[in-house]
Parts: C-alpha cells; structure tokens; sequence
C-alpha cells in the first residue's frame, strides 16, 4: 500500500507524508493519529503532529512510526513501550516503521528530527504516552457512541474495547470509527505506580529481524536497475579535483561511467566490486586545499597557544574569589590533560542509496538527521525540498557520523549524473580517513587547597575546536554547549572560575558518542585523584567529603564503591581507580579494577552505579552502558587519530583498534530505582570509564598519564 498526500511547500515543512515508510510495511486500512490538538484524523489519513504517530488497522495491527533511528540504541523498543503502556497492549503487538522527514517529528530537545545527545526517552516519555492515550480514549468514545452507553463503561484493554451486557469490538473494528471522534487535548496518562510494561525488562522488538536477515541496513538495499559507485575522494579532507583522466578505469569490466562531483571521482559500475577495482585506476590531481600542512602535532600546539591568548569565554559566572583564595592557599597544584582526535569508525561505513528521475530523487539509507539530509541533498540537487523523499534503514552504527550529510548529497549527485539508481559504498579505508573526527582537547586545571589538603579554589579551562560552529553556524566567540558538558564537576568548592577557549584548527570535526564529556570528564576526575593524593587522602573518601547535600551523587558514588569492594584487599598487581559524573540528566559513578601488563592495561573488572531516573526497559539500560563501556576503553586505551601532511595515517582497525570480546571486563551494573524524569544513558558511560581507568592505573603504578590514549608506551613515559 501507498499512501500519497499533496501539500505545499510550507504544508511540507509543518507536515510530511508516509507514503515512503507504509509503503514497506504493509500496513492495511485504518488511522493514524498524532499527539497534539487541534488537529483531526479521518478514516484511513493522517494527522501530522510534532511527535510520533499511532497508526491502527482494521486489521488490529498497531503501528507505531518512531521519530527516532535505531541504530542499535533500542528505541524501536522503547518508544512502542510508551505507547503499549498506554493503550493497554503487550509490547508484541505493535509494529515499528521509522517516521519520514518533517518537522512534525522534532526532537523538542536538539530542535530538528535527529536522533543523538540521548535524548530519545527524554524526549518521547511524556508526548509517546499522551499518543497513545489519545488513541485509546478516542476508540473508548466511538465504541460508547456506537453502543450508546457511557463513557466509563467502555474499558480498552488487550486491544478490545468492552462494555456491559457483552458489548465487544477490537480496535481494529472501531478504528474508522474512532477516527471521526475530537481528538481529547489533555486526556488522562497513568500514574507511574500504575505501569504494567514501562519499567519493567522486556526483549527487543528488533531481534529476531537482526538474526533472521530480514534487516535492512543502508547496505542491504537493492532497487530495479540499481547500479553501485565507489568514489575517490582527496587524501586531504577538503581537497578538490583539479583534473582526472578516468579513460583506463572507464575501460575496465562492468564499468558504467567515471563522473566527477563535488568531492571527488566515481566509478559507476554493475557490482561494487568492479567499481572499486577500476577505482583503482583512475589518475586524480588534487588541490589539498588549506589543510594539508596540518598534523597532530601542529594540531596540539595550535590548541595550546590558543589557551595562552585565546579570547576567553566564561562557561559559568565564577564563583567567590578565584585569585584570592588561590594566594592564601597553603598549596597550589595544576594539570594539563589531551585527548587526542578519534574516528566514529561503525562497523557499517558510509553508504547511501539515490534514484534521481524527473527532477525528484528518491533517497534511501541509514541517517541520524532526517530532515537535515532532505534539505542539503535538495541544495546540493537543486531541488525542492518537496521533490525528495527518504526512507532511513536500520544504522549499522551511527555515534554522530551519522548526523553528517556528505555522503548522502555524494549519492545522489552520482545518481543524477548517471541517470540510474546508485548505491554508493565507501569502504573501511574510506570511511577512516573521511571521517568528521572527535576534535582534540586539552583541559588545564588549577586548584588551591589549605592546609588539610581540601580544595578552596579551582580553575578549570578547556580548550578545543567547536563543532557546533562547523555543523550548525554556532556564531564566533560564542559560548559551545556541546564544549561544556560536565566541565563543572558536582564538588563543593568555594571558589571557581570555567572557562573555554575556542580554537578552529580548520579540519572537520564531528559529534562523537559523549561529545565533550569526554574531554572534561577525563580532566575533572583524573585532577580530583590527584588532589586527593596530594592531601594523602584515599579518592573516594575525598570526593565524599566534598558533595554535601548532592544526594543523587553521593548515592551513586557509594553504591558503586561498595559494590567494587573498594578498600578491601585485592590480588596482587591490581589496583581500584573511581571516577564520578552527571551527564545527559544521569547520575553515574564507576569503579574499575585493572592490572598492567607489557602490552598495556588490563581492565577485568568495571562496577556501574547509574540513576536514571525513571526507566522505560532497564535491560535495555544495562546494555546501553555495556556498549559504552566498551566504546570508551576503546578509545581511552588505544584509539587516537594521527594526522600527517593533512593525511589521516589510520586506515582500518589493525591500527585503529577496538576492544574485542576476549579483551572485554566484567560489567557489574547497579541500577538505582528512581521516581525522578528520566536520563539518557547512550553515552554518559563512555566518558566516565577512562578516567576510572587512569585513575586506576595511577593507583597501581604511581604513573599519571594525562595525554590519551593510556597505552603501555604512555605509562612508561609518565
């Protein structure tokens, strides 16, 4: 089935049509309902909302199509979970299609439909159960309309609506209906002492497709007439094409076209394989463009002299009287700490799918930003934004790659030029040396402590380049959110100052999983170990003292600590390292247990105490911080992004390595119970296990590194 609805261009941009997403999910007669008046729904229609919609069949099939891509993270479970809540049906009852582009489908936190920063439960836990209380008391009025009986007599339970003396119809059946009925602005959502499924553990909706092949990701598609593209790009990110000579590779098997966009060469061909290999013969000159003199290095004293004499920007208001207290301290101690650039690297690289016909262009693949994707291909297409439709797969993978446009506008470029659908494929190597890297950070820290070694005086400045000012115009000198999460640690001290500097280094940088928690979470707990072994105190002791009337911390702080065993002997060659941080509105402190071999750190063990808040499916909480966890050592123990001549120097994962099963810890999990609104928990783990780990690896060895990644080399130079 098709569904197709004509609207004008502002239409568009309130409103978008689902006749891309049910047209691959086979989803029969019936109606689609929003969330917010005073919109209505009519029989087999729909209602455009700025949140998600509930879609019921006369067939009894409920459809929920999620404003959010699942790229692992578990929202094509969660989300129906909000619904079934409240329209009182089991979870496996309702179907999952991903939402087409349209503002209707703003994420209320990030401001346009992206899926990121964790906050699909944030967003969707109040206007996903509102959804679906509206359809449940909408069908309760049509089956009391049709019935003739009152309001309170119809219950809506198990998808059947019932009334007295044997009254019973499906949703389904009262679906039409329903329709017709005023849709309620306010209607009543169930306390939480009432949920049945919200909560509670439930198993994954999108398994058995993910093990049966019945999946699509970005790289499955296949189209009538389809054709596959590999494309040469600059070795220099930024480069342009100053001349090719595509002849030999032209000639080669299979071999469709050699066509130039905007950043590079094409090779069109029957099957990848033949368009990679002739790729390999084609004869490229490049213009390197303003980069090409740039190298890690160059990168990290850039930065450092940015820090020195750049125009400062106060993240907070300071407070008290930094200067005095610092020079009636009895001590002074000051640190700095660098992270160095990292790659998304997702198992799946970059693809897209394009069918440019008749002016329009069909767009199909794995996206983070929906509506960003539509608006950049229409510019780069010179289109309308009305003459493009898109369908996002499944994301093998996406921690913010998958927020940048590039290569969806490569796609369809190429298919406009060849006049065919096309497949692009970028391979490991070229989605490594492309990519839209984590920027590097350096963080220099002060503090003042008096005589019994408690701090009365912190400085604290990061310093680094600003993504939002590349991805969304963020205007000059203006302070970057994304900069300044959990640069102000939770610690009670009397006297502070924040500060960031901003400092372009002109490569392109992307959102990587944690942002900037990475960074100033790394800073701020590995500066409180060194504090708290400068006044001979034990770590944990020390950060207990200083969070008075920090309940939510203090919980999660000893909860983890006792779980770890901290203070209790250990065997031989292992040493407990402790790190605490709120980030994305969860409170989360981690304990990890390590040994150091000669090739490095050994984690066996990390202990997670997290409060989320309220929770919509705790299994799928707990493997959200196992993920990141895993994430996190990765790159904290032996990931980092070199840079030469302008020139990526890693290429695959034999030299930008992740952490494999049998390098895995033990993840020992404690999820607190919690009345309070719900947290994110995609990626606040995967900045806290570095420091916990560094701060371990201090423990045992007496070596601070301050430079990542925490390699055996690293601690030897310490």
């Amino acid at each position: 089935m098709t569904t197709s609805i004509k609207t004008s261009r502002r239409g568009f941009l309130k409103t978008s049509s689902a006749a891309t997403t049910l047209a691959t999910t086979s989803i029969s007669a019936g109606f689609m309902l929003g969330v917010v008046l005073p919109e209505r729904a009519n029989a087999a229609a729909t209602i455009h909302t700025p949140n998600a919609w509930v879609h019921i069949a006369d067939d009894n099939t409920i459809t929920l199509l999620s404003a959010r891509s699942e790229m692992g993270q578990g929202v094509y479970t969660s989300m129906p979970m909000l619904i079934a809540e409240e329209l009182n049906v089991s979870i496996d009852k309702i179907k999952v299609a991903i939402a087409p582009p349209g503002a209707v489908y703003t994420n209320a936190l990030l401001g346009a439909q992206i899926t990121g920063g964790s906050t699909s439960v944030r967003d969707g836990w109040e206007k996903l159960r509102i959804a679906g209380a509206q359809v449940r008391e909408m069908l309760r009025a049509a089956a009391a309309a049709r019935w003739n009986v009152d309001l309170d007599q119809v219950k809506a339970d198990k998808g059947v609506l019932t009334a007295t003396g044997g009254k019973k119809a499906t949703y389904g059946e009262m679906a039409e209906a329903a329709s017709r009925m005023a849709v309620p602005e306010k209607p009543a959502i169930k306390d939480p002492k009432d949920f049945k499924i919200v909560g509670k553990s439930a198993k994954r909706l999108d398994t058995p497709a993910k093990t049966n092949g019945t999946a699509q990701f970005g790289i499955d598609v296949k189209l009538p007439g389809m054709v596959y593209a590999s494309l040469e790009q600059s070795p220099v990110i930024g480069g342009k094409v100053k001349s090719f000579d595509g002849a030999a590779a032209k000639a080669m098997p299979g071999v469709i076209d050699v066509v130039q966009i905007n950043d590079g060469v094409a090779v069109v061909a029957s099957s990848y394989w033949q368009a990679v290999q002739a790729r390999k013969a084609l004869k490229v000159e490049w213009d390197e463009g303003s980069v090409a003199a740039l190298s890690d290095k160059s990168i990290l004293a850039g930065n450092r002299a940015a820090a020195a004499s750049g125009k400062v920007i106060p993240i907070t208001k300071p407070v008290g009287d930094v200067a005095a207290a610092m020079s009636g301290a009895a001590k002074t101690m000051s640190a700095e700490y660098v992270i160095p650039m990292q790659a998304h690297a997702p198992l799946e690289p970059m693809n897209f799918t394009a069918d440019f016909k008749g002016g329009k262009c069909a767009l199909i693949g794995p996206t983070q930003f929906q509506q960003g994707a539509v608006g950049a291909t229409a510019a780069a297409l010179g289109i309308k934004p009305e003459d493009i439709s898109l369908q996002t797969t499944f994301l093998g993978g996406g921690f913010g790659r998958r927020l940048e446009l590039d290569f969806i506008m490569q796609a369809a470029q190429i298919s406009k030029a060849v006049g065919k659908p096309v497949k692009l494929l970028w391979s490991r190597e070229d989605d490594m040396t492309h990519d839209f890297y984590r920027p590097m950070g350096v963080n220099q820290l002060k503090a003042g402590l008096d005589a019994q070694g408690n701090p009365v005086a912190l400085q604290f400045k990061v310093t680094s380049q600003s993504i939002t000012q590349r991805a969304f115009g963020l205007p000059k000198d203006v302070l970057d959110p994304f900069m300044a999460e959990a640069a102000v640690a939770p610690y009670n001290i009397p006297n502070t100052q924040h500060d960031l500097v901003i400092h372009d280094t002109g490569f392109r940088v992307g959102y990587w999983r944690a942002v900037s928690h990475n960074m100033n979470a790394f800073a701020n707990e590995s500066f409180m170990d060194e504090l708290a072994k400068a006044a001979g105190k034990d770590p944990y002791a020390y950060r207990m003292a200083l969070l008075k009337d920090k309940p939510r911390f203090t919980n999660v702080l000893k909860l983890a600590a006792d779980k770890a065993g901290w203070g209790k002997p250990l065997p031989a060659g292992r040493a407990l390292g402790i790190a605490l941080m709120e980030g994305y509105d969860t409170y989360m402190a981690q304990v990890a247990e390590i040994s150091v071999e000669a090739s490095g750190v050994k984690v066996h063990k990390v202990t997670v105490a997290a409060d989320v808040g309220r929770m919509v499916n705790p299994d799928t909480v707990e493997a959200q911080i196992q993920s990141s966890i895993v994430f996190g050592m990765s790159a904290g123990l032996m990931e980092e992004i070199t840079m030469e001549k302008g020139r990526v120097q890693q290429t695959n994962y034999h030299n930008f390595p992740v952490v494999r099963m049998n390098e895995s810890p033990k993840i020992d999990i404690i999820l607190v119970k919690s009345t309070e609104k719900p947290g994110g928990i995609g990626e606040p783990a995967t900045a806290l296990v570095v420091p916990a780990i560094a701060n371990a690896v201090a423990a045992l060895t007496g070596k601070r590194v301050r430079q990542l990644p925490l390699t055996a080399d690293a601690i030897k130079a310490a």
